[in-house]
């Protein structure tokens, strides 16, 4: 039976349950009395046994297994209804990298990572792999994964990546047939970014995520699936980087709001050059921006 299976998981758990009321050092019972009690196979019993052996819950050899030590909520596996989405591990990984808490070089621990994220390890697996070409971690010589980290010249290289597929978006976008649907959604989005600065003084703090819709949009008219992955981190990364520099954010994020209002004007009216030219000096104040507030973390 397949570790990632709904029934060992929930018999993983119920026996995590049962040795939170022994003592260290106490045996286990049989597998007959186990599998009577957990309503599942001996199968299942010894998969479930050998897992708790080797996160070192159990010890002993053979059938004389005892309790090591006492299991805590970190050792549950999550079941299939509790995993979170790829969006959400996606998230949740920038998150944890670009918080700073883990340093260059870090080699990442598959089993405890897929605990932490709520995902099934496969599944991990097929994330860091898909994330590998992103320059945030490599492969390891003899498997497994290891971060490289978020420093200024990964920084500085992701805003020059940025700006050549933004340019070439911007470039796409105006091209596009006035039916196209990405034209009204080009007028919702200006008509927001409106709407935020009428209240700029009391909700700043929302202009993280219209940016982020703005960005979305714009590259959305690419469509290339290799353009699509670098997106996510790009966009990932510029999101949170508005979160680590407080130090007048509401007079950069009213900035960054009139800067997004030019190209949206220029590209509805049709002239590239201006749009691109407007583009080109947002993303330089962007690159400063996320240059600054990495300082603030003595990253830069």
């Amino acid at each position: 039976m397949a570790r990632t299976d709904t029934r060992f998981r929930q018999s993983h758990n119920a026996m995590l349950d049962m040795l939170s009321g022994l003592s260290l050092g106490a045996g286990l019972p049989s597998e007959v009395q186990m599998a009577r009690t957990l309503g599942v196979s001996r199968t299942v019993v010894r998969a479930v046994v050998q897992k708790l052996a080797a996160d070192g819950i159990l010890q002993g050899s053979g059938r004389d297994k005892r309790l090591a030590r006492l299991p805590g909520q970190e050792d549950r596996l999550p079941l299939r209804e509790d995993y979170i989405g790829r969006e959400e591990l996606e998230a949740r990984f920038l998150d944890w990298v670009l918080r700073f808490d883990v340093p260059a070089g870090t080699a990442l621990n598959i089993t405890q990572l897929a605990r932490q994220f709520a995902v099934p390890p496969h599944a991990l697996q097929e994330f860091l792999a898909s994330l590998g070409q992103s320059g945030l971690i490599e492969r390891r010589a003899r498997g497994g994964w290891r971060l490289l980290g978020f420093t200024a010249d990964y920084a500085v290289e992701l805003s020059e990546f940025r700006q050549v597929l933004e340019l070439n978006a911007i470039r796409v976008f105006a091209a596009l047939p006035g039916d196209h649907p990405a034209w009204a959604a080009l007028a919702a989005v200006h008509d927001e970014h409106l709407d935020l600065l009428d209240r700029i003084d009391r909700d700043f703090h929302d202009f993280s995520r219209l940016d982020g819709r703005f960005h979305a949009l714009i590259n959305s008219v690419v469509s290339n699936r290799f353009v699509a992955e670098f997106q996510k981190v790009i966009s990932l990364i510029f999101h949170y980087h508005y979160q680590w520099d407080k130090t007048m954010e509401r007079y950069r994020n009213e900035a960054a709001i009139r800067e997004h209002l030019t190209i949206i004007a220029a590209l509805q009216a049709g002239d590239i050059q201006t749009a691109e030219a407007r583009a080109r000096g947002h993303l330089a104040t962007s690159k400063e921006t996320l240059l600054s507030s990495m300082r603030g973390h003595h990253l830069a």
